[in-house]
């Protein structure tokens, strides 16, 4: 089963100072790596630019083996708080450092770099590998070792290729309803106003083949309102509600998104 998530560029309003936005970012990107999210899509929702921009560089900066983010992300200001981060220690961040214990089969990410004209990969061994794959140089690869040590040789792979979970990749959208419109799969609208997600509300979702989107809303605006007429145009989707009898005026979206997903994991096992 595949799941990808929906949140708004509206996500941090509830949040004033950018430390406290930062570290709010670090809270959903944790709990989507706990749950092995595919795919954190960023739309559009209201006038929150900045917020859209700090929202995926930090998503994506979280998500880069550290090894690597010197190279991939120069000083900028999105970055000012990044010492407040949380590490995912996802499986393509905790690798052995030590080229002895590289083997044949072993899966790293790496960033491809030129010396005197001759591309290598950087995977973080303090040894580069010889790289004869199609990215230019400075771009990120994700590499399988064909040999391992001492005589290293790698061939580029695709994340899918990856076996089990390796991370999310984030991509942003104009808007929530072109998402859900063209998205090829089921889509479920976290609302107050959706049914109780019981396991029999979930058991045509919770398949191994299934590929999921799960949609949530901004600190001032649910999904229905966010979509407003567009909503009785939306195709596949099914508004659940995820908190019944709910004792708080409201679930914030780090909450909102840990619990689901949780939700989600423990009705899918």
């Amino acid at each position: 089963m595949k799941i990808s998530v929906a949140i708004p560029e509206s996500s941090l309003s509830d949040e004033s100072l950018k430390m406290d936005k930062t570290r709010k970012i670090s809270v959903l990107a944790r709990a989507c790596a706990i749950f092995k999210v595919d795919t954190i899509y960023v739309y559009q929702e209201g006038n929150n630019k900045e917020d859209g921009n700090l929202i995926v560089t930090i998503l994506k900066y979280l998500e880069t083996p550290q090894f690597l983010r010197k190279r991939l992300f120069p000083k900028m200001n999105e970055l000012k708080f990044a010492g407040v981060l949380q590490p995912l220690k996802i499986p393509s961040h905790i690798t052995p450092a030590n080229p002895k214990k590289i083997s044949q089969g072993d899966v790293r990410e790496g960033i491809v770099v030129s010396i005197k004209g001759k591309r290598y990969v950087d995977v973080g061994i303090n040894e580069l590998v010889a790289y004869f794959g199609k990215e230019s140089v400075g771009k990120r690869v994700t590499v399988q070792f064909k040999t391992g040590y001492p005589d290293f040789s790698v061939k580029e792979i695709q994340r899918s290729e990856v076996p089990g979970y390796w991370g999310y990749s984030v991509r942003e959208r104009s808007s929530l309803f072109s998402l859900i419109s063209e998205w090829k799969g089921n889509t479920i609208i976290t609302s107050r106003k959706g049914k109780t997600a019981t396991k029999e509300q979930l058991a045509k979702y919770l398949n191994p083949d299934a590929n999921i989107l799960v949609v949530f809303g901004s600190p001032e605006k649910g999904v229905h309102e966010i979509l407003g007429g567009k909503m009785k145009n939306v195709q596949n989707a099914r508004a659940l509600n995820f908190f019944p009898n709910q004792a708080t005026e409201t679930v914030r979206l780090e909450e909102a998104l840990l619990g689901t997903l949780a939700i989600i994991n423990a009705y899918s096992i």
